[in-house]
């Protein structure tokens, strides 16, 4: 699975979205010189509005007709002050409403039909993991504030092939939860995948915002899955993970299936593609890998069936000497991985989110759906 810098006009991305949101974050949870109008009074909610109207009206023509640092800042005022004017409507979400939304998002996953293996959850996780993976932690730009991927040149980089489907789901959901930030939201979708397919909890927290075009990412900071040991710990350590996390995030191979006219490579990983266990890592070191024989490009599937396939960036974790201890690590304790999973999976989620824009200190553990039926 595969995991040119393009500055376009803010003012497009600003104003061309389908709902507010595409230009708010949810901002109760920042802080303001200056607070935000009584809830009883019209006339300060609409000069909230109108005050946040003229801020962004004026500094996305500054922004379009600049390349200079202080463009981005005024591109972050922006967003600002679109964000205080909705905090003037005193709707703070609570762990309650995050909880509804992770229960939609966990009842659509059911919904896939024939889609894959009848279930929406590895591509929800899927979309989590790249629009977090995208950090540079020498930059600090990228990871899942901004949830760019929403724009292009992002959403057609090679590494995101496919992942309409998921953005599409997910746009319906925000119909129902517009107050909730796209980061926030498909973020979630990675934890109540993950929890809803066996996985371990995962903890997790609000507060990411929606960004423009102009935070997009370049190409060429999700993994290759055609290549080797350096290039995993070039991608992984620009994002701030070590050889234990690079091991235990490649885990989540266990879920979903590579397709041709995406990633180009083809097949499961696992012979249950929508349930999280350690087979991932059980599968590398029990059975036989083969190149296999095809059109496509190089992938090994293993020689008893022929039915899985594990990309080269997967075999490399029995091959290289600091890899292998984890890897085999995970596959003899399904519980070591789950914890070391949890763990690194939470904080690959926040990537790119400054701490004070966070609403809790402490990540939530959200509730199954089967926990909530007790």
């Amino acid at each position: 699975m595969s995991f040119s810098v393009f500055r376009a006009p803010v003012c497009k991305a600003a104003f061309s979205g389908t709902s507010a949101s595409r230009l708010t974050a949810r901002t109760q949870f920042r802080k303001y010189a200056t607070g935000p109008a009584p809830a009883d009074s019209k006339a300060g909610f609409w000069g909230a509005i109108a005050g946040g109207v003229a801020i962004a009206g004026g500094i996305a023509y500054y922004v379009m007709n600049s390349n200079s640092d202080l463009a981005r800042e005024a591109a972050t005022t922006v967003k600002h002050g679109a964000q205080a004017a909705k905090a003037a409507t005193h709707f703070t979400p609570s762990k309650d409403d995050y909880q509804k939304v992770y229960n939609k998002i966990a009842e659509v996953m059911e919904e896939a039909g024939e889609y894959d293996d009848g279930s929406y959850g590895p591509v929800f996780v899927r979309l989590a993991w790249h629009c977090s993976g995208t950090y540079d932690k020498e930059s600090n730009t990228g990871g899942s504030n901004y949830a760019t991927m929403r724009f292009e040149p992002e959403s057609l980089h090679g590494g995101n092939k496919g992942l309409h489907i998921a953005r599409d789901i997910m746009e319906g959901i925000k119909k129902d939860f517009s107050w909730i930030s796209y980061g926030d939201l498909w973020t979630l979708g990675g934890v109540a995948a993950i929890q809803e397919m066996q996985g371990p909890k995962i903890p997790w927290r609000p507060g990411r915002i929606d960004g423009f075009q102009a935070d997009c990412t370049p190409d060429g900071r999700l993994p290759d899955g055609a290549q080797g040991a350096d290039h995993l710990r070039s991608i992984f350590y620009r994002m701030g993970f070590n050889d234990q996390e690079i091991v235990a995030l490649s885990g989540a191979h266990a879920l979903g299936r590579c397709h041709s006219d995406r990633s180009g490579f083809e097949g499961p990983w696992t012979f249950s593609p929508t349930t999280v266990t350690n087979d991932y890592y059980k599968l590398l070191f029990e059975e036989k890998w083969v190149w296999r024989k095809w059109n496509g490009p190089k992938q090994f599937a293993d020689k008893k069936t022929g039915s899985l396939m594990m990309l080269p960036t997967d075999y490399v974790l029995t091959q290289d000497k600091s890899f292998k201890k984890y890897a085999k690590a995970y596959a003899d304790d399904q519980d070591l991985w789950f914890k070391d999973f949890a763990k690194v999976f939470s904080r690959l989620l926040e990537l790119g989110v400054p701490e004070n824009q966070w609403a809790t200190s402490e990540p939530w553990i959200m509730k199954t759906l089967e926990e909530q039926q007790k």
